[in-house]
C-alpha cells in the first residue's frame, strides 16, 4: 500500500506532503490545478526518465520520495538484490541541477532496473486512454489464469520453461563449439598419431645423436682405434712398454732420493689411469659395428624427429610431448562436448515432458474459464454503458512452447450488434477504451492480488447513470485493494473512503500546486461543486448529500 508522497522542486510544486489510506482514494481538483504533475513525480518512482526541466529552483536538487506499506511477500527481493528489508519501505528518486539522478530504496542507492523492478510491483498507474497492455497476450493470459486458478501451476510451468530455454541455450553453444572442432578435428587426430608413434617419453635425443654419429663414422672410429691401441701395444717400441721402462727407473730414483718420492707417486697414479683409458678403448673397439641397417634405422628415426622439429616450429623433444599432450587433451575435450549434448539432449526431453504435462493442464483450466470471463466481462459492460458489447477469448495450438504454455491468446471485442468479433486492438473505440480497461481491472482484482492501482479520469466522457456504477465498481475494486482514483465525476468522489484536493495558489507571486485532505464537509462542498460548478447551489448540497449516502 502506498501511505505516503513527498514531493520537493518539482514543477509547480514547492513542496508537498501528503499520507493516504487503504480502499478508495479519490483526487479532484481543477483542470490545470497540477494532478499530471503529481503523477509525473510517481512515474520517476517507477523508473523513468528523469528531465530536469521539471527542476523548479534549478539551483537546488528535486526530490520525490514515496512510503510503502510491505508484507513479508517482498523479503525475498530484497534479499536478493541486498538490501535492507522494512515493513515501512521509502523509496526516493533525486535529481540534480546537473541533470543526473539518483535512486535510492530505504537510503542505500540501487539502478533503475532494480527500482522498476520492485516499484512494478508496487503501483500500477493507468490513464485515460492507457489501454495498450490490454493488447498483449502476457495480459490477457494474466486475465484468464486469474480466473482459472493457474496462479501456482503458471509459476512452475514459468520455471520449467525458463530452464527448457537455458538448456537450448547450452545446446546451441556446444554444438556450435563441436561443429567448430570438427572442422579441425581429423587434421588434430593426425598430427596427434604422428607425435604418439615417435613414442617420444621413450626417446632420449641426445643419446639417439651420439648413436647416429658413431653409426656414420665407425669406419673412421674403428681405423684410429687400431692404430691407436697398436701403438700401445708394440713389444719393443709400444707406448707400455715405454711406461713400464719409465716406471722402474723413477722408482730406483725414488729410492734414493725423497724429492723424487712424490713425483713417483703421481707417475703410477697417472699409468693407472691410462691403463684404465686402455682397457676402455680396447671395449669400445670391440664393441664398434659397421652396420648399414643399424645406420639407416638411425636416420630415418632422426629424419622424423627432424622433420617433426620443423613442421611445430619447435626444436627440442620436449615440446614435442607439450604439443601430443594439447592435442591429446584437445581431441578428450572433444569427447567430453558430445558427452555434454547428449546429456542436455535427454534433459531438454525430460523438460519437455514436464512442459507437455502443465501446458495442457494450463489449457483445460483456461477453457473452463472462458464462459466465466465471458459473462463477468459483459455483465461490467452493461453497468458501465456498453449494453450491447461482446468479448470472447480465443485460445490456439502454438507450434512451440512460449512462456504461457503451447497456445496463442487473442481478446476479441465488439461493441456494437451484429457485427463480428474482432482482435481488441482493432474493434475497441477510443469512448470504450477505459470503461473495458475498469472491467478487466475489476475482474482481476477479485481473482488475483494487485498492487496499488491509480487510475487517471479514466471516467471521462460519462455522465448519469454509467457514471454511478463506475463509482460503484470502484468502491467494490477497493475493498481488496488501495485504488487511487483522479477523477472529476461527483459520483466517483462520493465513494471515496477518503478525498484529496490538488489546488493551485499564487504564494509570493509564484503559482504553487500542492494537494489537501478533505474533511467529510470540504468532501461534501468538492461534490456539491463538481455538480455545479464554482457557484454551490442548495440544490447541488443536497444532491452531494445523497450521492454520498
Amino acid at each position: 500500500m502506498l501511505s505516503r508522497i513527498y514531493i520537493k522542486n518539482f514543477a509547480l510544486i514547492d513542496t508537498l506532503d501528503v499520507s493516504l489510506k487503504n480502499g478508495l482514494q479519490v483526487i479532484t481538483g481543477e483542470t490545470g490545478a497540477g494532478k499530471s504533475i503529481i503523477l509525473g513525480a510517481l512515474r520517476l518512482i517507477l523508473g523513468e526518465r528523469a528531465d530536469i526541466k521539471s527542476i523548479s529552483k534549478t539551483q537546488e536538487k528535486s526530490i520525490v520520495e514515496t512510503e510503502f506499506d510491505l508484507n513479508n511477500q517482498f523479503k525475498k527481493f530484497f534479499i536478493e538484490n541486498d538490501l535492507d528489508y522494512e515493513h515501512q519501505t521509502i523509496i526516493r528518486r533525486e535529481i540534480l541541477p546537473s541533470g543526473k539522478s539518483r535512486a535510492f530504496i530505504n537510503d542505500v542507492p540501487v539502478t533503475l532496473d532494480i527500482l522498476k523492478e520492485l516499484t512494478s510491483q508496487l503501483i500500477d498507474i493507468h490513464s485515460q486512454f492507457e489501454t495498450s497492455n490490454l493488447f498483449t497476450a502476457e495480459y490477457q493470459f494474466k486475465i484468464i489464469d486469474g480466473l482459472s486458478d493457474n496462479k501456482k501451476l503458471i509459476e512452475n510451468y514459468q520455471q520449467d520453461f525458463y530452464e527448457f530455454q537455458t538448456l537450448k541455450t547450452q545446446l546451441k553453444k556446444f554444438q556450435t563449439q563441436l561443429s567448430e572442432n570438427t572442422k579441425e578435428s581429423d587434421y588434430k587426430q593426425f598430427l596427434l598419431s604422428e607425435l604418439e608413434d615417435m613414442r617420444m617419453d621413450d626417446v632420449n635425443y641426445p643419446d639417439l645423436q651420439n648413436q647416429l654419429s658413431v653409426q656414420e663414422n665407425a669406419g673412421m672410429i674403428s681405423e684410429n682405434l687400431a692404430q691407436l691401441l697398436s701403438k700401445f701395444h708394440q713389444e719393443e717400441i709400444g707406448i707400455l712398454s715405454f711406461f713400464n721402462e719409465a716406471k722402474s727407473k723413477l722408482s730406483k730414483i725414488a729410492e734414493v732420493s725423497t724429492s723424487f718420492a712424490e713425483l713417483n707417486e703421481r707417475f703410477e697414479t697417472s699409468f693407472v689411469e691410462i691403463k684404465d683409458i686402455l682397457s676402455e678403448l680396447e671395449d669400445e673397439a670391440d664393441r664398434i659395428e659397421i652396420n648399414p641397417e643399424t645406420l639407416a634405422r638411425l636416420l630415418e628415426f632422426n629424419n622424423k624427429i627432424n622433420s617433426l622439429f620443423l613442421k611445430h616450429n619447435v626444436s627440442d623433444i620436449e615440446d614435442l610431448k607439450e604439443i601430443r599432450d594439447q592435442l591429446s587433451g584437445e581431441q578428450k575435450g572433444t569427447a567430453e562436448i558430445e558427452a555434454y549434448i547428449a546429456q542436455i539432449v535427454e534433459n531438454i526431453s525430460k523438460k519437455e515432458k514436464s512442459l507437455e504435462a502443465s501446458s495442457q493442464k494450463l489449457s483445460k483450466n483456461r477453457k473452463k474459464s472462458i464462459p466465466v470471463f465471458i459473462k463477468k466481462a459483459e455483465d461490467l459492460f452493461k453497468k458501465l454503458g456498453l449494453e450491447k458489447a461482446k468479448v470472447n477469448i480465443e485460445i490456439t495450438e502454438a507450434s512451440e512452447y512460449n512462456q504461457f504454455g503451447k497456445e496463442n491468446i487473442q481478446l476479441l471485442f465488439q461493441a456494437n450488434s451484429g457485427f463480428p468479433l474482432k482482435p481488441i486492438q482493432t474493434a475497441i473505440s477510443g469512448g470504450e477504451r477505459s470503461r473495458v480497461m475498469l472491467a478487466v481491472k475489476k475482474i482481476i482484482a477479485e481473482s488475483d492480488e494487485l498492487p496499488t492501482l491509480i487510475l487517471d479520469e479514466i471516467d471521462t466522457g460519462v455522465s448519469g447513470k454509467v457514471a454511478e456504477e463506475i463509482g460503484n465498481l470502484m468502491r467494490e475494486m477497493s475493498e481488496d485493494m488501495q485504488l487511487i482514483v483522479i477523477s472529476h465525476l461527483a459520483q466517483v468522489a462520493a465513494k471515496g473512503n477518503d478525498n484529496y484536493k490538488v489546488v493551485k495558489q499564487d504564494i509570493n507571486g509564484k503559482t504553487q500546486s500542492t494537494i489537501i485532505p478533505l474533511n467529510d464537509e470540504e468532501k461534501l462542498n468538492e461534490i456539491a461543486q463538481l455538480i455545479s460548478g464554482s457557484k454551490i447551489t442548495e440544490a447541488a448540497l443536497t444532491q452531494a448529500k445523497e450521492l454520498i449516502g
